[in-house]
């Protein structure tokens, strides 16, 4: 089996079969490479572009609950809230830990970014899941019934979390914190989605609410309407 995870290797991997079909404020920190070209420039800002520090202290390595990999994060609620993006890609699409596709990747120390989104890798609030199958600007995309599952994790995380499928260039594997810092939505969010020992958590790991219910659909298309840029 090739290394890349492939669109059709994905649709046999995911779980579930969900029938419906979707279409598809940051500060900056520094001037904006020009993805088109495919040239990759230096982030020179002291801030990721969605107005986090780039604080190597700030992270660290957080386990994928129910996968066998771990992946660097901003701690606090930022590593709750894109764990919980991490957990439901790997139950509801297809695995994290298999070496297929890229796995799951997070932080990095590399200041070459071929579109500004990607600084926020630097500051730990960003996510790359099957980085290798859906990279910047590639062709392939999300199965429907995938990319509406996407939809309905980023309903979970209430506008605090940005899909690279609805950024430009686009880049299906991605997501970042949508929010600045000490925001309480994020907090809440957090909360909500990681609560401490003994606190139920909504929605509950693996049995998440019907992404295809009539009610679920039109808040998340709602959503990305406001989140395409």
């Amino acid at each position: 089996m090739s290394r890349a995870l492939t669109r059709r290797s994905v649709l046999a991997a995911g779980a579930g079969t969900v029938a419906a079909a979707w279409i598809g404020q940051t500060a900056p920190a520094a001037a904006a490479p020009d993805a088109s070209s495919g040239k990759q420039d230096a982030w020179t800002g002291e801030r990721s572009e969605n107005g986090w520090s780039i604080d190597a202290g700030a992270v660290s390595r957080h386990q994928v609950e129910g996968a066998s990999v771990a992946v660097v994060l901003r701690d606090g609620p930022v590593a709750a809230v894109l764990l919980h993006v991490a957990r439901r890609w790997h139950y509801e699409i297809a695995p994290l830990d298999t070496g297929e596709g890229g796995g799951v990747s997070g932080h990095t120390t590399r200041r070459a970014v071929a579109a500004s989104y990607e600084s926020n890798y630097l500051s730990g609030t960003a996510l790359c899941l099957h980085p290798a199958a859906y990279p910047l600007g590639g062709s392939e995309g999300l199965w429907p019934h995938h990319e509406l599952i996407v939809r309905d994790i980023l309903l979970d995380c209430e506008g605090t979390v940005v899909w690279g499928g609805d950024l430009s260039p686009v880049k299906p594997s991605h997501f970042h914190v949508d929010v600045g810092p000490g925001r309480d939505a994020l907090a809440r969010v957090a909360g909500r989605l990681s609560p401490p020992p003994g606190v139920l958590r909504t929605p509950v790991a693996g049995a998440a609410e019907d992404p295809a219910h009539p009610a679920r659909r039109v808040k998340a298309l709602r959503l990305s309407r406001t989140q395409r840029r």
